[in-house]
């Protein structure tokens, strides 16, 4: 079986530096902030290596922006990666902080080749502004020990890549610090030397447990893999270095969270019409807000000016530390009704759906409302003002004509007009709530020469409901 592993080396700068407008050199300090961990490449070019002192670092890089180590979040910016990498692998899992490993003979299927697959996961790892290292392996630990070593290649000749596993250093091979020691007392420095000892003399010289890691490194032991299961939701966080005190300055990661958000929604063919933004400050409760949408939307370019005409209309309380986007609601993406032969027509009931969207966004979900058929035959009793529930529409009615101009109260009429044009229809009904009518209706035109709607009340007579422009 072929395995891929993919490597991170600073996949938490990598997560930061991703929504910064500026390129300000990152590093992770120690947990006693006196030692760098990590440095991003900025940092690296600048001559600040991973165990340098921070003081010697700032010195080389004053602009230098340190970050604090936290595994939790760590985890996070992780997680986020497998399932971006579900769309092109199955059967994933996960290696924290900072690996992927992913079953690839499927891949290799799928693609036809080997050399395809690695081109469509390095493109979107290139995409996604990653610092990342690739290897195959015919065994999960083989793959993940190249990657980290960098010694990855993109061929999958079972001879090649025993060779290129031979050939790892000894301290690659992720051996216990007492173990590598008596091994280089031996005189050996790569797993080809320590393949050449009869397994027995490793587990005397040795440990047991040291013959099962380099068996299971050769294939020679089972080395099962449990694999990952993403959540069906979608939750992406912005960590700032710095914090935001201006909503504008929230727009350019959302951004590219909406756009992560839009291909992840084409990829599952869905949409959705409810996103759930939460805004973290320092020492005060977050801010949450709830984006809605008239219909299901899936565009990024829609989803960033709601949220922008959500911020306008609702300033930040405080600055912002973190933001974080979650979408849990995800509608069947239904086709699209083209206006013409090509499909190339607008879109109205799209066009309608977006206006309806941003005059929420900037008056509020309460401000708007549409007018609902009712279970009821008398005019006056068959429509209501209703609120803009995300998704619906417009309720086709079966019925005879009706006027656009529907009057609040029957105005009396002095007389049966004489020009006719419909009718009679007759509606009966209002017994179950004490308010009974018995009425026959008729468009006609009145002396005046207007159209009206007109009905003749059983026991009051003649009266106009309704005009026609």
């Amino acid at each position: 079986m072929l395995w891929l592993y993919v490597h991170f080396p600073h996949l938490l700068l990598d997560h930061l530096r991703a929504h910064r407008s500026d390129d300000a050199p990152l590093v992770v300090a120690g947990s006693n902030g006196a030692l760098v961990e990590q440095a991003c490449p900025q940092a690296q070019a600048q001559g600040i290596t991973p165990g340098m002192r921070l003081k010697t670092a700032i010195s080389l890089a004053p602009e230098l922006v340190p970050v604090e180590p936290d595994p939790e979040q760590a985890d996070r910016v992780l997680e986020q990666q497998a399932r971006w990498l579900y769309r092109y692998a199955a059967r994933i899992t996960l290696y924290p902080p900072d690996g992927l490993l992913a079953e690839a003979s499927s891949l290799e299927r799928l693609y036809g080749s080997a050399a395809a697959f690695w081109r469509s996961v390095a493109q979107a790892l290139d995409e996604r502004r990653l610092t990342y290292q690739i290897a195959l392996g015919k065994t999960p630990l083989a793959a993940r020990l190249c990657a980290r070593q960098g010694t990855g290649e993109r061929t999958t000749s079972e001879p090649h890549l025993n060779a290129l596993v031979a050939a790892l250093p000894l301290h690659a091979l992720e051996l216990d610090a007492t173990t590598e020691k008596r091994l280089q007392r031996l005189g050996l420095s790569t797993l080809r030397e320590v393949q050449q000892l009869p397994p027995a003399e490793v587990a005397r010289r040795l440990t047991p447990e040291t013959l099962a890691h380099i068996q299971r490194l050769q294939g020679e032991r089972p080395d099962p893999q449990t694999p990952w299961e993403p959540p069906h939701l979608f939750r992406e966080q912005v960590d700032f270095v710095r914090e935001v005190e201006q909503s504008q300055g929230l727009l350019f990661p959302l951004q590219r969270i909406l756009e992560e958000l839009e291909t992840d929604l084409r990829w599952r063919q869905e949409d959705t019409d409810t996103l759930s933004l939460l805004l973290r400050h320092p020492n005060q409760p977050p801010t949450r807000l709830r984006i809605r949408t008239a219909g299901p939307e899936h565009r990024a370019g829609a989803f960033l000016e709601l949220i922008r005409l959500r911020l306008d209309q609702q300033p930040l309380s405080a600055p912002v530390r973190s933001l974080v986007l979650v979408v849990r609601r995800f509608l069947s993406r239904q086709a699209r009704t083209p206006t013409d032969l090509l499909g190339d027509g607008e879109d109205r009931a799209e066009a309608w759906q977006t206006l309806v969207s941003r005059l929420q966004a900037r008056l509020g979900d309460q401000a708007l409302h549409r007018l609902s058929p009712q279970a009821d035959h008398r005019p006056e009793r068959a429509w209501a003002a209703t609120g803009m529930r995300s998704g619906t529409t417009t309720d086709r009615l079966v019925s005879p004509p009706r006027p656009l101009w529907l009057l609040r109260q029957p105005s009396p009429l002095s007389h049966a007009p004489t020009d006719w044009f419909s009718g009679p229809e007759r509606i009966s009904g209002g017994w179950w709530d004490g308010e009974r009518v018995l009425r026959d209706y008729y468009i006609a035109r009145l002396d005046t020469g207007q159209l009206a709607w007109v009905f003749r009340d059983v026991r009051d007579g003649w009266f106009i409901h309704g005009w026609y422009g």
